[in-house]
């Protein structure tokens, strides 16, 4: 490792944090599993606990919803197109409905043989009835599979994963709904239903039979001959299980259930809050200078959604204006409104959220917390973040080590952030120049922006419209992995006329995936953020023809901002990063060659790799050929000008300092919970986040801050002691990008070669080879934090 003769402190620390980073990630290789189950833990994991799906469970084929990091005071955003026809492939998403299940109910849809779930004709009323029909089939085939098992993959693999796929895929659907398409309706009848498919899921995953006939795979002598892919299913599925508390005495095992059962509850009521807080909310504007400075897209969407409120008469130009807390309309005040005293409203409004009356999520986050660490005490461990940690990459002393190092990195750079601002309002004649505070941040960091890089973010949007962002991701998705994907609308049913459904096809032209598009915000009915998930996954033993593997289904939901009047829906270039973001995840679930549906797709790989794909997806925007193919003006077709390009270049290191604290106070945050925290102790989770705060923020939070009464990827998500691993992947995705650029980006051949062996190693094996080992056989080479420091501006010397 070369250095230049002399290097000041601030470049002296960032190498002693690269070398730091080096140690960390090598530190991070976990060796093979022994036969051993008491600390040994297994590489794989199988896809942690989503918003709306309740426990890990053996075979762990449960939904992962992948959503967005917390990039700014909301993290919501995302697509449409049309375009050629497709050719219809049947594949199996099937429910097979036997005469058992068709004389319960033969017209509900869900029960019905289906290629994809039949979104549109739903309802509430359909899911008790055939959610409970599924489960009583499943329950028989269970106890079917216990009597007859025999310690190989055609009498219990194979079996085990068509069992559980068939309630996966409906359950799916239904939760699918309920994220997307709200109702009280809805949530009734999942909220009755739910207790019973958590009694299959833990009695399934707590199978001394299934249990003990994995264990006597892993012992038998024919171990040697499995594929890689297929020791990885059996080790996972013998962790899983003694996760699930297969081991616990009959006592401990039925209070380890009811735990489980009460933390599906809690998880499901937080996310709820969430959702109804954040529509409760909304403040009508009748004055114009009351909103001096919001950009006509900001004010079109006000009059829009004042319009949906019963104001009929309302337009952008006159108002009424109504503001809500929805991601566009929160984020257009925070970033553009002159009217402090609104910023400050709305502000408040936003981090309070489900933190009073019926909707108080404070006393939830409370049982979750005391509740997930009595299931640690049970299963052996000191604490959740250990569970957590068991089946990741990292360990709780590497992802707090990772965490600390980049926070030293980054302190002294927003401190400087934050000291360079105060400056600016001040020159400005700010007269809060002085006392800059929360709601103030946002606002002067796009005057400082726009001023020192002449980049106004609104007037950037005409060149992102969605269909044409939307052709650039496709043509880039060809250029790098020689793919194709088209339009398909009319093929599969869909749950609201504004969601796209496209094809993914081979160079030969042959269907290999299908993915759904939900790309607007919908705050009556859709939960924030941006999410992918899965809809099926991609498996040869659930192929319908026995021949060709089942393809896999995926979709892509987002909460940009909607067309208005005759506009198509015009993005922000962080609304266009985080499309890239989403894809990218999609594309590994999509690409995938593993024809064992249990590590197909995105199933099966550590948690803190997950988000490899997703963050290289990014890097692409900075690409100057890819940023031109779709940098169009809406209306003219004029390409972005190259002045303006290179401005966006030079600003991609704007206050990272600050960007990277944020997150490290997220995850840091998460980690102390669940680790340190003691539930009904001296210190309330709001001391916590105080305290936390004091280390990674540098204006301390307002005493009545309750953002983590908000914070869903933790309580309602499968990130709870994981928020580290954005971090933890992204030096991952950093070095994985890097490849592309040591290959030349400018080089298109280099380029398509590279992106080739991308999508044979990264997106291709998906949960079947340990993801570091996947990523030696992309990288030639162990992962090095060099390309994220350098792409983050923290990196001022050659090493």
């Amino acid at each position: 490792m070369n250095t230049r003769a002399t290097t000041n402190p601030q470049q002296h620390r960032v190498l002693l944090l690269y070398k730091s980073l080096l140690l960390i990630l090598m530190a991070s290789r976990i060796p093979s599993i022994s036969s051993s189950l008491s600390r040994s833990l297994p590489l794989c994991y199988y896809l942690k606990k989503p918003p709306h799906s309740s426990l890990s469970f053996t075979p762990k084929l449960l939904r992962k919803s992948h959503p967005c990091p917390l990039w700014s005071s909301s993290f919501s955003l995302c697509l449409s197109l049309r375009n050629s026809s497709v050719s219809r492939r049947r594949f199996s998403t099937a429910v097979s409905t036997s005469p058992a299940m068709a004389g319960t109910d033969q017209e509900n849809p869900l029960l019905k043989d289906f290629d994809f779930p039949p979104f549109d004709c739903v309802t509430a009323d359909h899911v008790r009835p055939g959610v409970r029909a599924l489960l009583k089939k499943v329950e028989d085939e269970l106890v079917e599979l216990e009597s007859s098992l025999e310690p190989s993959w055609p009498k219990l693999v194979e079996p085990l994963e068509k069992l559980v796929d068939r309630l996966q895929v409906v359950w799916g659907a239904v939760n699918h709904l309920k994220a997307v398409k709200d109702t009280a309706e809805l949530r009734t009848a999942i909220e009755e239903i739910q207790p019973e498919k958590v009694k299959f899921e833990l009695k399934l995953g707590q199978s001394k039979p299934i249990y003990n006939a994995f264990k006597a795979i892993k012992e038998s002598p024919d171990w040697d001959k499995l594929s890689e892919a297929r020791k990885r299913i059996v080790e996972s599925q013998i962790k899983e299980a003694v996760l699930n508390g297969v081991s616990l005495e009959d006592d401990k095992r039925d209070q380890f259930n009811k735990i489980e059962q009460e933390l599906v509850k809690l998880s499901e009521k937080f996310g709820e809050h969430v959702l109804d807080a954040t529509k409760k909310f909304e403040k009508v504007i009748t004055e114009k200078k009351d909103i001096e400075g919001l950009p006509g897209t900001a004010l079109g969407l006000g009059a829009q959604t004042a319009v949906s409120k019963g104001h009929e008469n309302a337009t952008a130009e006159d108002g009424p204006w109504v503001i809500t807390l929805d991601a566009p309309s929160f984020m257009a005040v925070m970033q553009h409104a002159k009217n402090r005293t609104l910023r400050k409203e709305v502000y408040l409004a936003y981090i309070t959220r489900a933190s009073s009356g019926e909707l108080d999520n404070t006393g939830i986050i409370d049982q979750i917390l005391k509740l997930r660490l009595e299931k640690a005490k049970l299963l052996g461990y000191n604490n959740y973040a250990e569970v957590s940690m068991a089946t990741k990459m990292a360990t709780v002393a590497k992802a707090e080590e990772l965490l600390e190092k980049i926070r030293v990195a980054s302190w002294d750079a927003a401190v400087k952030d934050m000291e360079e601002l105060k400056q600016f309002a001040k020159d400005q004649g700010a007269s809060e120049a002085d006392d800059l505070t929360h709601w103030d941040t946002t606002f002067w960091s796009e005057r400082l922006r726009e001023s020192k890089y002449e980049i106004n973010e609104e007037e950037l949007r005409p060149y992102f419209s969605l269909p044409k962002v939307m052709d650039g991701l496709f043509n880039l998705a060809k250029t790098l992995f020689g793919v194709t994907v088209e339009s398909a609308d009319g093929l599969a049913p869909v749950w609201n006329n504004d969601v796209r459904f496209y094809c993914v096809k081979d160079s030969s032209g042959s269907p290999i995936a299908y993915f759904y598009f939900d790309p607007y915000s919908r705050p009556s009915e859709k939960r924030g953020g941006a999410w992918m998930d899965e809809v099926v996954a991609r498996s040869l033993v659930l192929s319908r023809d026995g021949a060709s593997a089942r393809l896999p289904v995926a979709h892509m939901v987002c909460n940009q901002m909607p067309p208005v009047g005759d506009k198509p829906s015009l993005m922000t270039f962080r609304e266009v990063e985080t499309v890239f973001h989403e894809f990218g995840h999609a594309l590994q679930h999509m690409l995938t060659k593993q024809d064992e549906g249990l590590v197909a797709g995105i199933r099966g790989i550590e948690w803190d790799a997950v988000e490899l794909p997703s963050q290289f997806m990014e890097n692409w925007c900075y690409h100057r050929d890819t940023l031109m193919s779709i940098a169009k003006h809406y209306e003219t077709g004029e390409t972005l000008p190259e002045d303006i390009y290179s401005k966006l270049l030079a600003a991609r290191t704007f206050r990272a300092g600050s960007q990277s604290l944020r997150q490290i106070k997220f995850a840091s945050l998460d980690l102390e919970l669940h680790t340190k925290y003691v539930p009904e102790g001296s210190e309330s989770i709001y001391d916590v986040d105080q305290r936390v705060s004091q280390k990674t923020q540098v204006i301390p939070p307002l005493p009545e801050d309750r953002f983590l009464c908000g914070f869903s990827h933790i309580f309602a998500g499968g990130y709870a002691a994981g928020y580290y691993s954005y971090k933890w992947a992204e030096v991952l995705s950093a070095d994985a990008f890097s490849a592309f650029e040591d290959a030349g980006l400018n080089d298109i051949k280099a380029v398509k070669e590279t992106g080739q062996k991308f999508r044979e190693t990264i997106l291709a094996l998906g949960g079947g080879k340990a993801p570091l080992d996947v990523f030696v056989d992309f990288r030639g080479r162990e992962p090095s934090p060099e390309p994220l420091l350098r792409h983050n501006g923290l990196l001022a010397v050659s090493v």
